[in-house]
C-alpha cells in the first residue's frame, strides 16, 4: 500500500512539473469564442387562445404538418353562435329595407308621388282661379280656397320628400350599424376556431378535449418543418468578434460528444441585461443536422485561424507581452508581438523564432 501511494505521488509530481525552457513551434492555431444556447424551429411561434372556453374538438397531434389557416382547435361557442345568428338576421333585414323591394321605401315613394300629383293639380287649379279673378270672373272665396289648397299640397309634397330621404338615411345608418355588429360578432366567433398562422409542424399540443382554456393561454407550439435556428448567447466582451459566415462547432445535450458544424447568419444589436450577452443566430450546414428542438447547445465560434504559425504556450507569455529568453548564458526579458491567443497557446508574430530558447517565468 505504501509503495503504491509513493509511486502515485512521484508520477503526479513529475507530471505537474513545468519544463525549464522551450522553443517556439510552428502549428495551426484557431481562435474561438464560446457560446451557449438552444436549438429552435425556424419561425417558431406559440399559438394562443383568443377567447375563453372549453375545447370541444382537437384536430391535431404532435408532429402533424399543417397548412396556413388549417383548423387546430374548436372551443365551445354556443352563446356566440346565437348572438351571431341574431346579428345576421338584423343585418339581412337592414339590407332588405334598402333594397329595390323595400316595403318601407316603396310606401314612402308612393306617398311622395301622390303628393307630387296632388300639388300639380292644386297648382294648376290655383293658377286658373288667379287668371279668372284678374278678369273679374269668379268669387274671392273660390280663389282663397284654391290658394289654401295649393299651400297645403306644397307642404305635403315637401314633407313627403323629406320623410323619404330622412327614412332612407336612417335605414342606411341602421345597415352600417348592423353590418358592424355582425362583423364584430363574426370576429368574436372566429376566435373560438383556432387556426395555424403559417404552414409548418405542430411540435407540441398543450390542450386536450374537454380542457378549459383561458384567453391568451398557450395551446400549441409551431414552427417551420424543414429548418432549425441555433439561438446562441455570446458574452458582451466577445460580440465584436462575431460576424455572419463564421463557422460554429457545437454539440448538444442529446447527441453526446458528436460535433456538428453550423454557420453564423445573424447578430442582434440589443444586449440581454440579465446576463449581459448578445443573441447570435446560426444554422446547421451538416447534412445530418440535429432535429430536436429546445435541446441545449454548447458551441465554439471560430473567429480567427492561421496555418503554420509560430506559437508558444500561453503561460510562457508575461505581462506586457514579454518573454524570458536565454541569450549568451544570460536570462533576459524581451518584448514580442503577439497575435492570436487561445486558452493554451499564443501566436508570436515577431520578437522570437524557432531557435529562441524561452525560459519558463515560474523558474527562478
Amino acid at each position: 500500500m505504501y509503495k503504491l501511494l509513493l509511486l502515485t505521488f512521484v508520477v503526479f509530481f513529475f507530471s505537474c512539473k513545468r519544463p525549464g525552457s522551450i522553443h517556439p513551434q510552428r502549428k495551426d492555431i484557431i481562435q474561438t469564442v464560446y457560446a451557449s444556447g438552444k436549438i429552435m424551429a425556424d419561425s417558431e411561434y406559440t399559438v394562443y387562445a383568443l377567447n375563453t372556453g372549453t375545447v370541444i374538438r382537437k384536430l391535431i397531434k404532435d408532429g402533424d404538418k399543417v397548412k396556413k389557416g388549417q383548423l387546430l382547435y374548436v372551443l365551445r361557442h354556443t352563446g356566440s353562435s346565437a348572438k351571431m345568428e341574431a346579428a345576421s338576421s338584423v343585418y339581412a333585414n337592414a339590407r332588405q329595407n334598402l333594397s329595390a323591394n323595400s316595403s318601407i321605401l316603396n310606401d314612402l315613394k308612393i306617398t311622395m308621388q301622390n303628393a307630387d300629383l296632388k300639388f300639380s293639380n292644386d297648382s294648376l287649379l290655383y293658377s286658373r282661379y288667379k287668371n279668372l279673378w284678374a278678369q273679374n270672373i269668379g268669387t274671392r272665396v273660390n280663389l282663397d280656397n284654391a290658394e289654401t289648397q295649393y299651400n297645403i299640397s306644397f307642404n305635403q309634397k315637401r314633407s313627403a320628400k323629406e320623410k323619404y330621404y330622412s327614412t332612407r338615411n336612417d335605414l342606411q345608418l341602421a345597415l352600417k350599424n348592423a353590418q358592424s355588429q355582425a362583423e364584430s360578432l363574426k370576429s368574436d366567433l372566429d376566435n373560438y376556431f383556432i387556426r395555424a398562422e403559417n404552414p409548418g409542424t405542430v411540435y407540441e399540443t398543450l390542450k386536450e378535449n374537454g380542457e378549459a382554456v383561458k384567453m391568451s393561454e398557450a395551446v400549441a407550439l409551431m414552427g417551420r418543418s424543414d429548418s432549425r435556428i441555433i439561438k446562441l448567447a455570446v458574452d458582451q466582451q466577445d460580440i465584436d468578434q462575431i460576424k455572419p459566415g463564421q463557422t460554429v462547432l457545437l454539440k448538444t445535450d442529446v447527441s453526446g460528444e458528436r460535433i456538428f458544424k453550423a454557420q453564423v447568419i445573424r447578430t442582434y444589436p440589443v444586449m440581454n441585461e440579465a446576463d449581459q450577452t448578445f443573441r447570435v443566430d446560426a444554422v446547421f450546414i451538416d447534412a445530418a443536422a440535429q432535429s430536436y428542438i429546445h435541446s441545449s447547445v454548447e458551441a465554439n465560434i471560430i473567429v480567427n485561424r492561421r496555418s503554420h504559425s509560430l506559437t508558444i504556450p500561453i503561460n510562457m507569455l508575461m505581462n506586457g507581452d514579454t518573454i524570458r529568453i536565454k541569450q549568451q548564458n544570460r536570462v533576459i526579458t524581451k518584448r514580442v508581438k503577439a497575435g492570436i491567443r487561445t486558452l493554451s497557446e499564443v501566436e508570436i508574430l515577431s520578437g522570437a523564432d524557432e531557435h529562441t530558447e524561452i525560459v519558463n517565468p515560474d523558474n527562478k
